[in-house]
């Protein structure tokens, strides 16, 4: 769930009348990072694992120098949690993945010290998948919401700005035609 003041906002975030579209610009990095509970009796286990995602999390809101756009926390099923990110680039993702001061590295430390040492026992399971999709790769639209997803990380703009269509809004190239108001 997303914390504290973040919740609050997006439970009580007014939408946006209309045919919206998500202001990216350029390449749009995302990151889907998760975890699957493989036995739900091990709370000891699999519980800090979670909670080490949400202090990563605040720990990304809090510096937003790091690149963290944005973020929404979703379930595939009562065993899978997952975060996807908006990141403004892969250089900004990579460089917190590694960073010694982030929190990151400390727990990725720890896990990879469990799994030498032979004390990993399957308890939870890890994934992640990162895409870097070019300009003109994405398009997205929204209708009468808040900003959320893409456009919760980047800002939201009527649809007119990018196109009504989807083909319009995937040619999309920034720079090109703003002035007109075209976008392509």
């Amino acid at each position: 769930m997303p914390t504290g003041d973040t919740f609050v906002r997006s439970m009580f975030a007014k939408p946006l009348r209309g045919y919206t579209t998500a202001a990216a610009t350029g390449d749009t990095v995302v990151l889907l990072i998760g975890m699957r509970i493989n036995r739900f009796w091990a709370v000891h286990h699999w519980g800090p694992v979670m909670f080490a995602m949400f202090r990563m999390l605040y720990e990304l809101r809090r510096s937003p120098r790091r690149g963290l756009l944005g973020r929404i926390l979703l379930t595939a099923s009562p065993r899978t949690y997952y975060v996807v990110q908006y990141w403004e680039s892969k250089e900004k993702l990579y460089g917190y993945a590694s960073a010694p001061d982030g929190f990151h590295h400390t727990v990725w430390g720890f896990a990879n010290r469990k799994l030498r040492e032979g004390k990993a026992r399957g308890h939870v399971g890890l994934w992640h998948e990162t895409y870097v999709v070019p300009e003109g790769g994405y398009e997205s639209i929204y209708f009468d919401m808040p900003p959320f997803g893409l456009a919760g990380a980047t800002g939201a703009l009527p649809v007119e700005a990018r196109g009504r269509r989807a083909a319009q809004r995937l040619a999309y190239r920034s720079g090109a035609g703003e002035a007109d108001g075209t976008g392509s």
